[in-house]
């Protein structure tokens, strides 16, 4: 049995995605899916309305599933029916989301914001109290490291002022 590369595997993420939050909005549960899946990756999958605007995302840093495509359909549904954020989607709008699956590559510790690059790396911050928030590379409007890092805090409710500890991270998108 040979395992599929993300190379190979990639370009059919968002379509993978698109059918488990299908299957969710009709009811079904998961959808069986190959062995040969790709490699095990942790998975964002951002849901984007037809503005372009934000509609849901989620992921995980470390891979919850066996392989890239049963996290991508995790995370598809996850972030069409429990981003805190929104409503769930509903039906009436599912045919116009856009799709984006950003498979995470490792994280690399880092030691200040010169070592990062919003357009390049996604961030995690990190506090002593075991609060984390992620920031992916490459949002429209995050031009700066001290931007980044402070949206990222903000979503874990670390205090701005507070210690972290950062660490970067590439990410291989797929859009549908």
């Amino acid at each position: 049995m040979c395992m599929e590369t993300l190379d190979e595997i990639g370009p059919s993420l968002p379509r993978v995605a698109r059918e488990a939050i299908q299957a969710w909005l009709a009811g079904h549960g998961g959808q069986p899916v190959p062995s040969s899946a790709g490699p095990a990756a942790p998975v964002f999958v951002t849901l984007r309305s037809p503005d372009g605007m934000l509609r849901g995302c989620i992921g995980t840093l470390r891979a919850t599933q066996p392989n890239v495509v049963m996290e991508t359909a995790r995370s598809a549904v996850l972030a069409a029916s429990e981003d805190p954020r929104f409503a769930p989607v509903h039906r009436k709008e599912f045919d116009g989301l856009g799709i984006e699956v950003s498979v995470l590559m490792p994280e690399e510790p880092v030691s200040g914001l010169d070592e990062l690059d919003p357009a390049q790396y996604g961030v995690v911050v990190r506090d002593d109290a075991g609060r984390h928030g992620v920031l992916l590379p490459a949002i429209e409007g995050i031009d700066d490291a001290a931007t980044q890092v402070s949206i990222a805090c903000r979503k874990a409710h670390i205090a701005q002022d507070a210690a972290v500890h950062l660490a970067r991270f590439k990410i291989r998108k797929f859009v549908g």
